[in-house]
């Protein structure tokens, strides 16, 4: 283990966030607001740890192995949430440093899930660092760090513990330029989402403030679901519901299909399954589900108002967003249902989203196929592809102990949280809501007008490492608790 090296790089992450802290701060100078002085308090935290980490600098090893790379994710994401939190707790914006660093750990990670009871009482330079985070936590601050930063070493690491899916690869050969690319994809999506926001002012569409149109960009293209106001989407117009709707779905494609269509590499979109899979999932779930509320009635007057409304609902959740526009733990059970299945199976890989991903799925159902064929045909000799390449067998035991550890965990976390007593439905849904990073479940009291608040101490603590197991995808973080990682070899 390189020690040396990982607290020089935690040293960058922390005045990486402390840097990005000034962004709020400009806003607090803007609404003349007080809480300036806790964002420069934590600012100076960042400084005042982070530069004397930076002089730590390997004396004779700078290269990276994998263990170092999962190692420093799994830390950094640990310490910027530790020092994110400090904003709201210096400010006494939220008062206990336990449900701060919830907040912010479900800011980073892009799940969605708050404490907060009245978020219209926020100063606007909180809220915006709330949304802010999404934004961060959505592509990752080690992937925008890799942009920016020149690193030696194998930086594919880095990459590849942060970035959701079964496996990761290089854009073009270079991994900084790999990181560039990704990040300016993210950046270019975000600026066109806030600008279709103002186009909905300018022909009339949709009143939406600027600072509104910056914080549900930022939760959209992080897919993470802070709003700024109670009710989440619901009071605003159907026009930047409507953009928010495809934002969501966009943010949870994998970014290499809009590097593909970059490039005019056509085919290779049109061959993609996952895609192809994840555009069906969410037609079948929004036909389902709308069926299912019309025949049921009392919802929505009309099948088109119950198509936005759906749609809507749809994405957010296998997207992971969490965003609202109607309380959807009122649906009939069939529905919920169906969101629940949805929240599990989560986005594409290579994208903001979380969950199992769309892509593992598709490797699970053809494991499984090829395993009856092997049933029915022992001698048979079976290449399992995915878009006419073939999947490792290393990809495939990945998957699989992935799937594996994520439903121990689930289960565990259940256990632990179901000692609140809320019931079966909340119980449940928070642990998957909080592991897969979406947010709200599909009861009452953590719907998409509901909030974490009356959860226990440790449940608020369960289900924070529930939110830090799922952004990473469970093996970076489980590192952390094997001691063998520690050993030097």
């Amino acid at each position: 283990m390189n020690y040396r090296m990982i607290l020089s790089l935690l040293g960058y992450v922390l005045l990486l966030i402390g840097g990005f802290m000034l962004l709020p701060c400009i806003v607090a100078l803007i609404y003349g607001e007080q809480e300036l002085y806790s964002l420069l308090a934590a600012i100076g935290v960042c400084a005042l740890i982070g530069l004397p980490l930076i002089l730590l600098k390997p004396k004779t090893r700078r290269t990276m192995h994998a263990r170092d790379g999962f190692v420093m994710v799994s830390l950094s994401w640990i310490v910027i949430s530790l020092v994110g939190a400090l904003p709201f707790w210096f400010s006494r914006a939220i008062p206990s440093y336990l449900d701060a660093l919830f907040e912010t750990i479900s800011g980073f990670t892009t799940t969605g899930a708050s404490i907060l009871t009245d978020v219209e009482a926020m100063p606007h330079c909180l809220l915006f660092w709330r949304s802010f985070t999404h934004w961060l936590g959505g592509m990752g601050v080690l992937v925008f760090m890799l942009a920016v930063v020149p690193m030696s070493g194998e930086s594919i690491y880095l990459l590849r513990a942060e970035s959701p899916g079964p496996s990761v690869s290089k854009m073009v050969p270079k991994m900084r330029t790999s990181a560039m690319i990704l990040y300016a994809i993210y950046i270019a999506m975000t600026l066109l989402q806030i600008l279709a926001y103002q186009l909905g002012n300018w022909f009339g569409w949709g009143e939406i403030s600027l600072f509104d149109s910056l914080c549900l960009s930022f939760g959209s293209a992080g897919t993470g679901g802070f709003s700024v106001r109670a009710d989440g989407l619901a009071s605003y117009s159907s026009y930047v519901q409507s953009v928010t709707t495809v934002a969501m779905i966009m943010f949870g494609v994998n970014f290499s299909i809009y590097f593909f269509l970059i490039c005019r590499k056509f085919r290779l979109i049109w061959k993609n399954s996952e895609l192809k899979c994840y555009l069906g999932i969410i037609l079948a779930a929004v036909a389902l589900i709308t069926l299912n509320l019309m025949l049921t009635g009392g919802y929505f007057r009309t099948v088109g108002e119950a198509v936005h409304h759906v749609s809507f609902s749809v994405g957010s959740v296998i997207t992971t967003t969490g965003f609202g526009t109607v309380d959807f733990s009122l649906w009939p059970e069939f529905s919920k249902v169906i969101l629940v299945a949805l929240m599990v199976i989560g986005a594409c890989a290579g994208s903001t989203g979380g969950g199992i991903k769309v892509s593992r799925l598709l490797i699970l159902f053809k494991y499984a196929r090829a395993e009856i064929r092997h049933m029915l045909h022992p001698h048979a000799v079976e290449v399992m592809t995915v878009d006419g390449k073939r999947v490792s067998a290393d990809v495939i035991r990945g998957t699989s102990a992935f799937l594996i550890v994520y439903l121990f965990i689930a289960l565990f976390s259940i256990a632990l949280v179901a000692m609140d007593n809320f019931g079966a439905e909340t119980t449940v849904t928070s642990v998957l809501a909080t592991l897969n990073n979406i947010g709200p479940g599909v009861s009452i009291e953590i719907g998409p007008m509901g909030s974490y608040a009356r959860f226990s101490a440790l449940s608020k603590v369960v289900l924070s490492l529930d939110m830090l197991f799922g952004r990473l995808e469970i093996f970076p973080m489980l590192l952390l608790f094997r001691p063998s990682t520690w050993r030097k070899h």
